[in-house]
């Protein structure tokens, strides 16, 4: 490979990552297991006594 041939291809890699780090996030963020067992739980104590009263 030669000089010109590698410089382009490290450019073109950190223009790429740039622009990947510009672009908007769509995923969501991680919750763990251990969280969304105890948001399931909270969620559920607070459903219980509203249906009940």
């Amino acid at each position: 490979m030669n000089r010109r041939k590698k410089i382009s291809q490290l450019l073109k890699a950190h223009a790429k990552k740039a622009s990947a780090k510009l672009a908007p996030k769509n995923k969501p963020k991680y919750i763990s297991k251990a969280d969304r067992l105890k948001m399931a739980e909270e969620a559920s104590q607070n459903d219980t006594p509203s249906a009940q009263s």
